[in-house]
């Protein structure tokens, strides 16, 4: 999707504070952050939801939990912990529709969210 604000982040059309990058997913701080550490994490390709990712991409998926895990590392949450995040369609939050995943720390969370 060539007009999609996450696409044109991933292919630098669109500044952001990029933390991590390799040539599956870009790693960014969310301009609006919901915690101290606030990072979004995409992968390259796009797909508008969570439904719309298949069983071949299932090593993309591990991947980006790979990469959040280094940069929950990076950002110094490896050990105080962070919550890990992907909404799936509007009424559960999903904003910007390219999959997406939320990492967030550096306070205390509360549980059941939202």
């Amino acid at each position: 999707m060539a007009d999609c604000l996450f696409c044109r982040i991933a292919r630098k059309e669109i500044p952001a504070n990029i933390l991590y990058e390799d040539r599956l997913v870009t790693a960014f701080a969310d301009i609006h952050p919901q915690a101290p550490v606030h990072v979004l994490i995409i992968p390259k390709a796009h797909f508008d939801t969570l439904n719309d990712v298949t069983a071949e991409e299932q090593q993309l998926l591990g991947h980006i939990v790979l990469a959040a895990t280094r940069v929950a590392g990076e950002q110094g949450l490896r050990d105080q912990g962070y919550r890990l995040v992907a909404n799936c369609q509007a009424s559960a939050g999903q904003s910007v529709f390219h999959v997406h995943f939320h990492l967030l720390g550096g306070r205390n969370f509360q549980w059941p969210p939202g």
